[in-house]
């Protein structure tokens, strides 16, 4: 599988899908839609919890799926954003949350079956969130030693949720949205140990978030420093996801494609949200930066996250189309489990 991505990658630029929370709220859903049948007594308040929707609404899910599918992605992401204990315990769902990762693989693995084998090759990246707690930041101003969760915890976590994915049939584990490094070390440090446990690894995808016009994450680094806090996992590809429209983001991709030796992703906003949260940029739009970007060699993965949509990844998937994707250093590390390996993968 790590052989196919970063074959194609390097023979033209792969298209992700775009936002599944922005599809989901275009259903107008009720609360009863998110309960279904199987929580219609629950006490917990249920309304959007989205990910509880590949249990509750599943030809949903697996429609919008197709949808991007559509579009034109190679890749979709799980409805598995917030699939963890830690942000489930919100909606006091902590219980399943392993159902919900290998439903939430399973479903989109679905879509691709049912999708035309002619279409060429399409991949489930296993999307794993933040969580709502952060590692390295106190959550009180007025105690900074306090923290909301620590590396155990967060490993455990992390497994649980990744190794339900692995279950359910997902190509790639995506750690995206990383705002704390710390956060996604305890990640990368349970991917490690599953890995070794089941003696087989998948490709790994890992996506920061910076959280303003200084470059840096919410916990200080900048691009440069972010890369080479997670390089140790040796990832399939590295990138840069919500945090501006592609117009804002495209210099901070450029600092991250100018020093990361594996394949550079990106799926950045639609545009900035207006005063009432809500996303305008049209799909032309978006596709135009994302097209520069691809004619300065600057990626190899485009999509989108917040507020894009089916008509936005068509856009870009055409307006790509034909260009060459980034060219990778001449030796990078493989992807073995330790890293230590080398192959070239010069063309």
């Amino acid at each position: 599988m790590t052989d196919s991505i970063l074959g194609l990658a390097q023979e033209r630029i792969l298209i992700m899908d775009g936002a599944m929370g922005t599809m989901i709220q275009q259903q107008r859903l009720g609360d009863s839609d998110y309960r279904g049948k199987r929580f219609a007594e629950y006490s917990a308040d249920l309304f959007g919890a989205n990910d509880l929707l590949n249990l509750t609404q599943p030809e949903l899910i697996k429609e919008i799926h197709l949808s991007y599918l559509e579009a034109g992605a190679d890749i979709l992401t799980t409805n598995t954003f917030n699939s963890n204990c830690i942000s489930m315990s919100d909606y006091k769902l902590e219980r399943i949350v392993k159902e919900l990762n290998f439903e939430g693989a399973r479903v989109a693995r679905q879509a691709i079956e049912d999708f035309p084998l002619e279409k060429g090759p399409k991949f489930v990246a296993g999307a794993l969130g933040p969580t709502n707690r952060t590692a390295s930041i106190s959550p009180d101003v007025s105690d900074p030693a306090q923290r909301g969760t620590n590396f155990d915890e967060l490993r455990i976590v992390y497994r649980e949720a990744a190794e339900a994915l692995m279950e359910g049939g997902v190509d790639i584990l995506l750690l995206e949205t990383v705002f704390d490094t710390l956060n996604a070390k305890a990640a990368l440090f349970a991917f490690a140990e599953l890995f070794d446990e089941k003696k087989i690894s998948i490709p790994i995808m890992i996506s920061g978030t910076i959280t303003d016009r200084s470059g840096r994450t919410l916990t200080g680094q900048t691009v440069e420093a972010f890369w080479c806090s997670v390089r140790h996992g040796v990832p399939v590809s590295v990138g840069l996801n919500c945090s501006f429209g592609a117009q804002e983001l495209k210099p901070y991709v450029s600092q991250l494609s100018n020093v990361a030796e594996c394949l550079i992703s990106a799926h950045p906003n639609a545009g900035l949200p207006n005063e009432f949260g809500e996303y305008e940029e049209p799909p032309e739009a978006t596709a135009g930066f994302l097209r520069e970007w691809a004619e300065e060699g600057l990626v190899n993965v485009l999509g989108g996250c917040c507020g894009t949509t089916p008509a936005h990844i068509k856009a870009i998937a055409q307006s790509v189309t034909g260009l060459s994707p980034r060219r990778l250093p001449q030796v990078a590390p493989s992807l073995s489990l330790s890293g230590l390996e080398v192959i070239s993968i010069a063309s």
